[in-house]
Formats: structure tokens, sequence, C-alpha cells
């Protein structure tokens, strides 16, 4: 186990991580930002040239896709990524998950993303931390539950996780729900062993050449620092874990008990802008509620016709016109939102697999071309209006959106939402240099998130 330096934190990076999907990969942006740690995220590989222009990046980042990819895709595309995010020599590797740990053997497969990670650490174990209170996420004997609207839930009754229309979660035990995508050998360290102070001897006991995964249970303050302090205290030569921003919240909290941050985490508030251009391919009941609030708060709502936007020959045609009527919106002083669905209930989501067939598409290439409509609608939104701050809403279309944008790299500037900060676009085109884009996962914010964002309310 490493010797933690009793003075303060060492020199240079402190970790380095792979997100996911863009969502997810913000929001352990903003967990070190408010921290205090300097974090950047890029959406690509960086090259020694991009990471010359943040000399203070104590974190960096690499904002991904394969929350929604196959297990082959991962094979093929994540060893580059990890390895060159190793070669920078954080302590901490991390593959950033969603704190609901969406993900099936065929689909965003984290056992594949561990398998392939390990190889570029020399650690003999793989911590996990899913558990973020602030997010409002807990895992207890190894079982995650998440709360909503006050109300928690086992992840496998979740009213939207168990109806995730690509990876629906029937197991809220992460051990089981694991152990169907990897034969790593899988361990727990609970609740009741962290309290206990065992968790150093745990980890001890556990850790050997076949490197295993070791989940750590977090509910509360009290567990997410000990939690913390085992990852950090016990990364040895570099570690690398597959884990939530959990971990973030983890590590800094271990970080701040020691005095080496400082005593409270917070992000400044933003100034209000006149109007905000929102496209969202969220199917979450919570962005249902906020597209309802927008509606009924003056915002123009548009729904992208999905049948003719991913017909190859009505498509450009219907992202004109979505785009059009939102750019008209935002020149008349109003702010504007386009979606391709409005919950989990809504009818195009249950056809989506009709729409993809009439299509010709699978689902998987289908989901990605609503991305890109929406990628294009975003795109007409900017380059004809005066708009300044943007939205996307939904894992998969962010990543498709903010690809398309041609943003280089995001720095958190503001908070706004747990899970969801304001961010700063760096791009090498002027354009879009300085823009603030806000990349929300469905299950982010309250009814009124859009407006918090439109007044810059935190």
């Amino acid at each position: 186990m490493a010797e933690t330096n009793n003075a303060s934190l060492p020199e240079g990076l402190l970790l380095a991580y792979y997100g996911d999907d863009f969502t997810g990969s913000t929001d352990a942006m903003e967990a070190m930002t408010a921290a205090g740690i300097p974090t950047i995220l890029f959406l690509d590989t960086p090259t020694p040239e991009a990471l010359a222009r943040f000399p203070e990046a104590r974190c960096v980042g690499i904002a991904g896709s394969s929350r929604g990819r196959s297990a082959a895709w991962m094979r093929e595309a994540l060893p580059q990524a990890f390895a060159s995010l190793a070669a920078l020599g954080a302590p901490v590797l991390q593959y950033k998950v969603c704190s609901t740990f969406d993900s099936s053997p065929e689909v965003g497969s984290i056992g594949a993303a561990v398998d392939i990670g390990t190889q570029y650490m020399p650690g003999n174990w793989s911590p996990m931390v899913i558990g973020a209170p602030r997010l409002k996420r807990y895992q207890v004997f190894g079982n995650l539950f998440a709360a909503v609207d006050g109300v928690g839930y086992r992840l496998d009754r979740h009213p939207t996780m168990s109806r995730h229309p690509v990876t629906p979660m029937d197991e809220a035990d992460l051990r089981r729900h694991l152990a169907r995508q990897t034969s790593r050998r899988i361990e727990l360290i609970d609740m009741l062993q962290l309290r206990a102070g065992d968790g150093a001897s745990r980890v001890g006991m556990l850790s050997a050449e076949d490197t295993p995964v070791v989940l750590i249970d977090v509910l509360d303050d009290e567990t997410l620092a000990e939690a913390g302090r085992l990852v950090w205290e016990a990364r040895g030569e570099g570690v690398f874990t597959a884990s939530s921003s959990g971990l973030q919240y983890a590590l800094a909290a271990y970080w701040r008990s020691r005095g080496w941050l400082p005593a409270a985490p917070s992000l400044p508030a933003a100034s209000p802008v006149d109007a905000i251009g929102v496209v969202s391919g969220s199917c979450s009941p919570v962005t249902a509620a906020q597209i309802g609030w927008a509606r009924q708060h003056g915002f123009h709502v548009d729904r992208l016709d999905l049948a003719r936007a991913l017909d190859p020959q009505a498509g450009p045609a219907e992202i004109e016109r979505a785009a059009g009527a939102a750019t008209q919106a935002i020149i008349s002083g109003s702010s504007a939102v386009v979606h391709s669905a409005e919950g989990p209930d809504d009818p195009v989501v249950r056809g989506f697999d009709e729409i993809a067939r009439r299509c010709g598409r699978t689902r998987q290439d289908a989901a990605r071309e609503v991305g890109r409509a929406l990628a294009a609608v975003m795109r007409r939104m900017l380059d004809r209006t005066g708009v300044t701050r943007v939205v996307v809403a939904g894992g998969d279309s962010s990543g498709e959106v903010a690809g398309a944008l041609g943003i280089d790299a995001l720095s958190v500037t503001a908070g706004v939402a747990p899970g969801a900060p304001l961010c700063r676009a760096w791009s090498s085109a002027a354009a879009r240099d300085g823009l603030d884009i806000v990349l929300k996962g469905g299950q982010i914010g309250q009814a009124d998130f859009f407006g918090a964002v439109r007044e810059g309310q935190a």
C-alpha cells in the first residue's frame, strides 16, 4: 500500500479518465473542478500540443461514446485511449461509468472496459466506486439505489432505469450484474467493513495477480471519504478503476479531510442570458418534465419528426423545418427546445424499432442518426443567431452534438445542477470558442432546469 504524502498532494496529474458518454464526462469534470482540482476535458485523444494549452490541469479526461457501443467496438477503440491516458503518468486511471451503471454484455459493457483497462496500470486490484450521494446514488451491500423526487428505488425497480430502452437494469446487485460482462473475480468492501475500519485490510487480502474488481459501498459522507482513502492510499504504482463520478467525489472528500483542498467545494454562478438553444434526445421522464416546464414558460418547443428525420429523402427538409422555427424563435427573443421524444411512454419511444426498420437501419445506427439530426439543428441555431448558451440533453445525443460542433475541449465555468455544469467550449473555430454549453444526462436536474441555465441559477 502506497504511503501518502503527509503534507500535500503530489505534483503533477492526479487522475486521468475516459468517460463512457459526454454528459458523464462533464459530471466528473464538475466534481473535480468544484473541489479545487483544475480539470480539462478533451473530445478526442489530446495531442501534446493540446495538453500544453492547459499546463495548470491536474486532471485530464477524454469524453467518449462507449456507453452505446458494442463490446467489439470497445475492444477496438479503448486500448488506444487507455494507453494515451496511462502515458500521462497519473496514479489513477479511470473508466468513468454512469452512476446508474447502465450496461449489458452487448452494449456499453463495463466488464469489457475493465478487462481492457487493467492491462494499462500495474495495480493488483481494481477499485470500483459507484455511489455518489450528491447525485442521490447509493450503494449498500453491493446493491445500487437511486432517489427520484425524494423516493429511493433499487435500480431494478427504478422508474426509468428498469425500463431503459437499450440497457434496462434488471439486477441491482452490481456483483451479479457485472458478472454477466466479465469472468474476472468480483469482490466487495461493504459499509459495515468500512465503518469498522477494516477496509485497508480487506484491500490487502483481496489484491492479487488476477487484479479483481473490488466494489466499495458508498451510502453517506463517511463512507464516501473512506472509499476515497482506500483508493488513494492503495493506489500503489498506479491503479485502474471503472467508477462513476463517485470516485471523484470520494477522492476529493478524502483529500479535503487531510487539509489538501479547500474546506467547502464550490463553483461560481453564471450571469443570465436573453435566450438559450436546447436540443434533446433524452427519453427520461425527468427531461420530459423539463420540456413541459419550458413549454409552459414561454419557450418555443418543437418535436423533431423522427420518421421523417431518419428518412434519407425527407430528413434534410425536416431538419431544416425544425431548425428554421427554432431560429426564428431565438431571433424574436424566445428560448427554443427541439426534442425527439418526451418521456419513456412517448409513442415514438415505444415505436422506435419500427421507425428504424422502415428506414433500413439497426436500432443503434438509428439512435446515432437521431443525435446527428439534433446536431444539425443545433449547428443551424448557432450559425443563424447570436445565441451564446446552449444545452444538449441525453448522453448519446450529447456525444453526437458536441462532436459535430467543432469543439476541442471543455472546462467548467459555473454550477447549474449536480452533474450538469455550465462549460466553456475551447475550439480552433472562432465561432465556437467560448460558447457556453451544458451537457445534461436524462436523470439530471429539476423541472425548471432549462430556465435555470438561461438565468444562470445554481
